[in-house]
């Protein structure tokens, strides 16, 4: 109730802006000089890829902020308005903004929920995974991000997008996505060349969200988890008794919590069991600025690197 009554709010003070302002030209149209794109990205993950695309020529707001979970989000009047006048936007599809519908009411707040609004889907063109719990097996799993390789589809459909918007500055965004992709396709390997340094056996990552499916694909791991999409119950002792009968059957030598999560659940596991959480990961938000892990490229290397690490200690 509480959301519904403050999209009302919003609803009201855009209508009563729209009333007393003065006419304005469309947003779509084709920005001139170096007037910046102004552009709303609806989580942290998605800012990055598409300022490393944008480059100079963009000015990003991201919804959800970092270290926040962007499956459920309850945008701020600033949000709205950044929303209103933005040129482009960029969500994840695949069911990540579905929570309580809040990115579809946001769209239609913002007089953006139209045919030919510039919205754009970041996992357009990704194989879609879905969610395996009873009930819930036709919802799409959002987690894409997490196979490199989905990655360097997102900066193609950013790139793809920028330049229906601006379409006068189609070099710049071409010039920048080939060298974003470079580093993307080089971090992609060096993965799979140190992931296969590890026995297959051994490939198996317990997190607390079933964030992993698309990881473990890529990388050829198994995935196991306490819950799978953090819209739904977490932690219930129905799912930590699940998951500490399958890391004793399977002798799993190490846990991993992810950043945006509360640890306790993974606490909880790691006492029942005696394996110990080796280290925490990246899923729905980047770093910190000016911590591990504050951009795409650093958080995946920080998750390559330490499921490595925590898989092959001895």
């Amino acid at each position: 109730m509480k959301k519904w009554n403050l999209f009302l709010v919003f609803l009201i003070s855009s209508v009563l802006l729209a009333a007393c302002g003065a006419p304005q030209s469309s947003n779509q149209e084709a920005k001139t000089g170096n007037e910046k794109l102004h552009v709303v990205t609806t989580y942290s993950i998605l800012y990055d890829i598409v300022k490393n695309v944008g480059g100079d020529r963009v000015e990003i707001h991201s919804l959800a902020p970092v270290g926040s979970n962007p499956h459920e989000y309850d945008p701020l009047p600033a949000d709205v308005q950044k929303t209103t006048d933005a040129d482009a936007v960029f969500y994840n599809g695949l069911n990540l903004e579905a929570g309580n519908s809040w990115f579809e009411k946001l769209m239609h707040t913002a007089g953006k929920s139209g045919q030919d609004a510039p919205v754009f889907r970041m996992s357009e063109g990704v194989a879609a995974k879905h969610l395996t719990t009873k009930g819930k097996e036709s919802e799409e799993d959002p987690h894409a991000w997490l196979d490199v390789r989905n990655g360097i589809k997102y900066a193609e459909n950013a790139r793809d997008a920028l330049i229906k918007v601006d379409p006068a500055h189609k070099d710049t965004y071409e010039q920048n996505a080939k060298a974003y992709i470079e580093k993307l396709r080089a971090l992609h390997e060096e993965a799979v060349k140190q992931y296969n340094q590890i026995p297959r056996e051994q490939r198996v990552l317990v997190t607390s969200e079933g964030a992993f499916k698309y990881f473990s694909e890529a990388y050829d791991f198994d995935a196991a988890y306490i819950w799978e999409i953090n819209s739904e119950n977490q932690g219930t002792p129905e799912q930590v008794s699940q998951v500490v009968d399958t890391i004793r059957a399977k002798k799993i030598p190490a846990l991993f919590v992810e950043t945006s999560i509360d640890p306790r659940s993974m606490e909880m596991v790691s006492r029942e069991t005696g394996v110990p959480i080796v280290g925490k990961v990246f899923t729905d938000s980047l770093g910190k600025p000016g911590e591990d892990g504050d951009t795409y490229i650093k958080m995946m290397e920080w998750n390559i690197k330490t499921i490595y690490e925590g898989l092959t200690k001895k």
